[in-house]
């Protein structure tokens, strides 16, 4: 009990101490609140749920409390009698409204208002039982200066039926459902910073606000009587107040009159409030971050050989500076406009209820299908089989030659790097989905600017294009060598393929593959001639036809390997019997999970070290797109796979592990 409450709850006791004629006038005035039991339907079906409202219209200058009544008071409490196998859940209760007396912050009910309760008819009743239904219910109604604990008995007899609900009720209840406050799919962060509370509530930015409040729904995590200040932050909503919770807690924004959200907050990045300046380090930081990680993609076996190919066309080239620095900017624009147009979709799908991060689209077989395709093209064109022929205005005949060359490969090398994740870029991108818009897209760009920046570097840097080697047939040989990274990947995306789609969408993959190939060869034949693709051309867009026909395998079908499958309940078993959990949360197409997997997590020393220091594993298997794995993830602020947790006994929250596991870091854990 806060010390606040415990006061109110004194102030209370000797106000209302024996001999007080304000009570005794009060007792002999009761009861303050009309209470009726009502049933949505009096002829509920056997084996359904019916609902129950308690009807409250409290007299006026009275007022009943919510289930959590704030600094002073108390909730009702339910004692129900029930027939035998009849069962009744807890009551959703309306939005509260505020009500401050003596400094004391109270969740109250001014107005007419009904808690609703679920009750479950049991299956196998013949039509006609009567079901009598008795409720006790005690609580305490107040004036604003002056408090009654009261107790009422209410009662009603329903019969089973058809579960016939009539108009006049239909509209009744669903008035009152309105006032019950709406589940909230996306979860909230909470951060204390300097003292203060802040909770960031996920809120499309064009929708409407007013009269915003947060109400906790338990004690212990918001003091009710500190001040609140409500900013909009892009498509989240920021309350800043004082409150000292040390987990995840459940609450109430009022978002109108009468409308509310229920929320569950958990500890993560809240972005600064509007005028602060708090979010703009917060997106500075972010903006670093992924300009590193989109860096590192460069070594990367589907980015690599993109990237070489395209650094050695300006040594064979022979380029001058302007042309280097033109060809170097149309790369980086390629890159950084596919970056921003898969930020745009993320934060746009998200913006409409969607649990997606980086790499979305990936967990469409479909998908997976268009990138096998250009994986097998790009291998072969590294091979010689081939050259891909760009229009006059793109730069002639070679394949990253001219502006519009280096414009087209940089977003290849952009749109196929997403499969990929690494150091700093996780959490990056998991910060941005919590920024304001413009913000948000500014990390992605950087993110872009990382991946470009190497090239950047070559068309702007002389001296780094003069360190190259001088070309010669060296530069056809290392071309052919580059083709094995990337076959390496054609074949990790087959492999992806028959995990989201089964043997039958991986065959029919590796089909237009090979159609797809036979009009390349048969294109490059017609080339060696001095002759365009042509008909060849014809093989190649008949391949694409394979993405309409591939179809994902039913959900479940494909599981993880190593470790059970992740679930929260799962968890919090694991959790409340005292071990220690190391969570991984990894898909098919993500490589760096896959590496990580194989280099460290199914190593014969770690599996015989978490045996040994009795660590449970959990794996989240991400690869359909799972929106309940989706939305754990995001409140771990990661905007996809790769996510390492490991929770030791008795600590309250997660140790968040690097994106790049060695065998030593796991087997330390649980010692």
């Amino acid at each position: 009990m806060t010390i606040m409450r415990f006061l109110g709850v004194m102030l209370m006791t000797i106000f209302l101490a024996p001999g007080s004629p304000a009570l005794a006038q009060a007792v002999a005035d009761g009861p303050h609140l009309a209470m009726r039991l009502v049933a949505e339907s009096e002829r509920p079906r056997a084996g359904q749920p019916v609902t129950l409202a308690i009807e409250t219209r409290p007299e006026a200058g009275w007022h009943g409390y919510w289930s959590n009544p704030g600094d002073a008071g108390f909730p009702a409490s339910f004692g129900w009698t029930l027939p035998g196998g009849v069962t009744a859940a807890a009551a959703d209760w309306p939005v509260p409204e505020t009500l401050v007396v003596a400094g004391l912050m109270n969740y109250v009910y001014e107005r007419p208002y009904a808690p609703l309760v679920a009750l479950t008819v049991p299956a196998g009743l013949a039509n006609g039982i009567a079901l009598p239904i008795r409720l006790t219910l005690k609580y305490l109604v107040c004036t604003r200066t002056v408090c009654v604990p009261e107790e009422q008995t209410l009662a009603t007899t329903l019969t089973v039926g058809d579960g016939a609900i009539t108009p006049a009720a239909r509209a009744r209840f669903d008035a009152w459902r309105r006032a019950i406050p709406r589940p909230l799919a996306q979860a909230a962060t909470w951060a204390v910073t300097d003292g203060a509370l802040r909770v960031a509530v996920p809120y499309p930015a064009d929708a409407a606000l007013s009269d915003a409040y947060l109400f906790p729904a338990a004690a212990g995590s918001i003091e009710p009587a500190a001040a609140q200040t409500v900013e909009r932050v892009g498509d989240r909503v920021i309350v800043t107040t004082k409150g000292t919770p040390i987990a995840p807690f459940a609450a109430v924004l009022r978002i109108g009159a009468g409308q509310g959200l229920a929320i569950t907050a958990g500890p993560g990045v809240v972005p600064g409030a509007a005028g602060s300046g708090g979010w703009v380090i917060a997106a500075l930081i972010a903006f670093a971050g992924a300009v590193l990680g989109g860096l590192i993609l460069n070594v990367m076996p589907c980015v690599f050989p993109i990237l070489s190919l395209k650094a050695l066309s300006l040594a064979r080239a022979n380029t001058g500076e302007r042309e280097a620095r033109r060809e170097a900017l149309a790369y980086a624009g390629g890159v950084v406009l596919v970056c921003l147009a898969l930020g745009a979709i993320i934060l746009g799908l998200r913006a409409g209820g969607a649990t997606i991060g980086w790499a979305f689209q990936l967990q469409d077989p479909r998908v997976v299908v268009v990138l096998l395709l250009l994986a097998v093209a790009i291998s072969l064109n590294l091979s010689g089989l081939f050259e891909v022929p760009m229009p006059r205005w793109a730069g002639g005949a070679g394949a990253s030659k001219g502006v519009g060359g280096a414009f087209a490969t940089g977003a290849l090398a952009a749109f196929v790097a997403t499969p990929c994740s690494g150091p700093f870029m996780g959490a990056a991108l998991g910060a941005a989905l919590v920024l304001p818009v413009p913000a948000a897209l500014a990390v992605f760009g950087g993110l872009g600017l990382g991946l470009a920046l190497p090239f950047l570097l070559l068309g702007f840097v002389p001296a780094l294009r003069r360190r190259m080697p001088k070309p010669g047939a060296w530069m056809g040989r290392l071309r052919r060598i580059l083709s094995v990274p990337m076959w390496l990947t054609a074949l990790a995306l087959a492999w992806v393929l028959g995990r989201q789609a089964g043997v039958e969408g991986m065959t029919l993959g590796l089909a237009a593959a090979l159609l797809a190939a036979l009009g390349l060869w048969i294109g490059g034949r017609r080339q060696h001639k001095g002759l365009g693709l042509g008909w060849a051309m014809v093989p190649v867009i008949a391949s694409l036809g394979a993405v309409a026909l591939v179809r994902p395998v039913p959900a479940g079908a494909t599981t993880a390997t190593a470790g059970d499958a992740f679930s929260e309940s799962r968890l919090a078993a694991l959790r409340a019997e005292g071990r220690p959990v190391f969570a991984y949360f990894t898909a098919d197409w993500c490589l760096t999970c896959k590496v990580n997997e194989k280099a460290a997590i199914e190593r014969s020393g770690v599996q015989a070290a978490f045996t040994r220091n009795k660590v449970a594993v959990l794996v989240g298997d991400w690869t359909d797109g799972d929106p309940v794995l989706g939305r754990f993830i995001e409140r771990h602020n990661r905007a996809g796979v790769p996510l390492y947790l490991y929770y030791a006994p008795g600590a309250a929250a997660p140790r968040v592990l690097p994106q790049v596991l060695t065998p030593a870091m796991l087997e330390a854990l649980g010692r």
